[in-house]
């Protein structure tokens, strides 16, 4: 496997679909969670993330190696942890994924209704915003793969001039005395929001048969595939609390409160009209791609999972079904955009891409002795180290849902 022949396109394809899983609308959600503690130690919450993401996926492709092509994330739970791997699996899936829809539906209210308000000179709730773009966007999901895959390429190039013209606009207004705020009380508070930001397991099977089982080309796609994002994120992370003051009306406490997005006072505090275009372009395509990506992935993940064949009634069928409980949910409490992410990250992901694949690996090696390929050295401490970390950002969001640091 460790020489098979393959071309360099496969290697930059797979990392730019790593990238592109973790890249998304949870990059409006990072600043409002990291902005308390500070801008370097929130460098230092990025990096922990990154590393403990990058082995638990190394962890799973290790997995995926060892039980060959043509498994899924949930058979590979099924086949080294048992029935509880597969029903565990199944659940946290569906749970993240709906999670992660409920904050994209709700994170859309506020610019849909915002630009309708601002044409027709009313106030739009945010719930009309919400509805109108799980109605419209809904449709093009229902619609198909062909059709995602045609309005998602539009939409990544806009998000790519949104994000180079805001860090362009944005970048002179960057104060250094705002990126020296400390506050190492909030330094636990992030943990279950930037983990999910390096959320890109669920590919590890695709990725697995593109790279035809080539060790050396998926490791580098996991490593630097992952490292993108987060360089992305740094930058990111560097013009918002550079910009926009923990404290006051318009600052990222009360943003946190609130539930706003990252981009949400950047048009004011820029004194721009260039940056607050920029900022709402930019958050409008990432969580259109987002949510088309996402919402597309969890109809065919239902449509396996109940072996449903996806005919055009049945695909309406799994479609509301998908649709409807985020949109509800968003209805409900608009304000759920960070906490969604928080609960999907401290609890659904780290059990899922967290303790799942150490659990799984430690029954591989030390149990059934397989010995095709080991990607994480360290043996039972590295496993037991993440599995500590993986308890901690749940405590953390446990402790983040009873209002800890309010």
């Amino acid at each position: 496997m460790e020489g098979s022949a393959l071309g360099r396109g496969h290697v930059f394809g797979a990392i730019l679909l790593v990238a592109g899983s973790c890249i998304g609308a949870g990059m409006l959600a990072l600043p409002m969670v990291t902005g308390l503690v500070g801008f370097f130690p929130a460098v230092g919450i990025f990096l922990l993330c990154w590393a403990f993401m990058t082995v638990t996926g190394l962890l799973l492709l290790e997995v995926n190696l060892w039980l060959g092509e043509g498994v899924s994330l949930i058979s590979m739970a099924e086949r080294t942890l048992g029935g509880f791997g597969r029903m565990a699996s199944w659940v946290l899936f569906c749970f993240l994924f709906y999670l992660v829809l409920i904050a994209y539906v709700v994170g859309s209210g506020a610019l849909v209704s915002g630009v309708i308000g601002g044409g027709l000179g009313v106030v739009v709730p945010r719930s009309v915003g919400s509805l109108l773009f799980a109605l419209f966007f809904g449709a093009v999901v229902y619609l198909g793969t062909r059709a995602v895959d045609l309005v998602n390429r539009a939409l990544m190039v806009g998000l790519v001039v949104a994000y180079a013209a805001l860090i362009v606009f944005g970048a002179p207004f960057v104060e250094g005395g705002l990126l020296r705020h400390v506050d190492l009380r909030f330094a636990l508070m992030p943990l279950p929001v930037v983990v999910i930001a390096f959320g890109y397991h669920n590919m590890i099977p695709s990725l697995t048969r593109y790279l035809r089982q080539n060790i050396k080309a998926m490791r580098l796609t996991v490593v630097i595939g992952s490292l993108l994002p987060l360089l992305i994120y740094l930058v990111w992370e560097w013009l918002i609390l550079g910009i926009v003051p923990v404290g006051g009306p318009d600052g990222l406490a009360e943003g946190l409160q609130r539930g706003d997005l990252a981009t949400a006072s950047l048009g004011e505090l820029a004194g721009g009209r260039a940056v607050a275009y920029a900022a709402d372009a930019f958050s409008f395509f990432a969580i259109v791609t987002s949510f088309l990506g996402q919402g597309l992935s969890l109809v065919h993940f239902l449509a396996d999972g109940l072996k449903v064949e996806l005919t055009r009634l049945k695909s309406l069928y799994l479609t509301l079904l998908v649709i409807v409980p985020p949109l509800v949910a968003a209805l409900w409490d608009p304000r759920i955009f960070i906490r969604a992410l928080g609960v999907a990250g401290g609890f659904s992901a780290v059990i899922l891409f967290g303790i799942l694949p150490a659990l799984m690996v430690w029954i591989g090696r030390y149990r059934r002795r397989e010995v095709t390929c080991r990607l994480v050295a360290g043996g039972r401490v590295t496993l037991i180290a993440v599995i500590a970390f993986s308890l901690l950002v749940m405590a953390t969001e446990l402790m983040n849902q009873l209002g800890v640091w309010r």
